[in-house]
């Protein structure tokens, strides 16, 4: 199982979004955690950056994977439109 870290950013958002979305957030991170290289339908690589996308109904989760620490970290949690700017 890989180990889960949060920005100050995506920390902050978790704090301030309703709690049932924040905590079903937090759910599906750590589902991806357990095997982040499975194949899932709600995961997309970004194109230009080397970071991978969580999209959750109307909310984004941009994040990174390091593989040699098996750490993923958590870099933003944002609503859809305005996750990419």
């Amino acid at each position: 199982m890989f180990t889960i870290t949060y920005s100050r950013v995506a920390t902050r958002t978790l704090r301030r979004i309703p709690a049932n979305a924040a905590a079903t957030i937090r759910e599906k991170i750590a589902e991806l955690a357990e095997n982040p290289n499975a194949p899932n339908a709600n995961v997309q690589p970004l194109r230009g950056r080397d970071e991978l996308r969580l999209r959750f109904g109307d909310w984004r989760v941009i994040y990174r994977i390091d593989q040699d620490a098996e750490t993923i970290r958590v870099r933003l949690i944002r609503p859809r439109g305005s996750a990419y700017r």
